[in-house]
């Protein structure tokens, strides 16, 4: 096993780095940090008993020392001038069905890929939908709530 402890520690720092790209959420960058340490020690011959207990160590100080100032990196989000979409009425292009990862929705002149809040929903081209939400790159969408009709409104006052 000696031999071959540097493939584990080089299979957990690629795959926290690659899990890391997917977050971005500087979830899994400790536990590559403390891979990179290992794999380094293992390179210049240290015992495996060594390995892992440096591993831990420097895993564990990287999270302790960087933690909150992450904390407060992610609090400080600067909303972007695409928040004024959300709340406006929008033209379904094509057929949003979350389901298949299929549609796209006009909203003030603007394109976007859409996806269905509700899960279940099939909002079929043509609709009208109401945005909520950016998720990534998506615009999250429901169907807005039916017209009141005159009637319905003396009714309530």
């Amino acid at each position: 096993m000696e031999e071959k402890t540097w493939i584990i520690w080089l299979v957990l720092l690629v795959a926290s780095l690659v899990l890391e790209s997917f977050s971005m959420q500087l979830f899994s960058i400790w536990f590559a940090l403390g891979a990179a340490v290992a794999l380094i020690a293992c390179a210049f011959g240290a015992p495996t008993w060594l390995q892992i207990p440096l591993f831990i160590i420097v895993t564990a100080i990287s999270l302790i020392a960087t933690r909150p100032l992450v904390r407060r990196l992610q609090k400080n989000v600067q909303p972007s001038n695409a928040d004024r979409f959300l709340g406006k009425v929008a033209i379904v292009l094509e057929e949003i069905n979350n389901l298949k990862g299929t549609g796209q929705i006009r909203v003030d002149g603007q394109t976007w890929s859409a996806r269905a809040a509700d899960e279940g929903y099939i909002i079929p081209e043509g609709n009208s939908v109401e945005t909520i939400e950016i998720k990534g790159n998506k615009m999250l969408v429901k169907l807005p709530p039916p017209p009141v009709s005159p009637a319905e409104q003396q009714d309530a006052v």
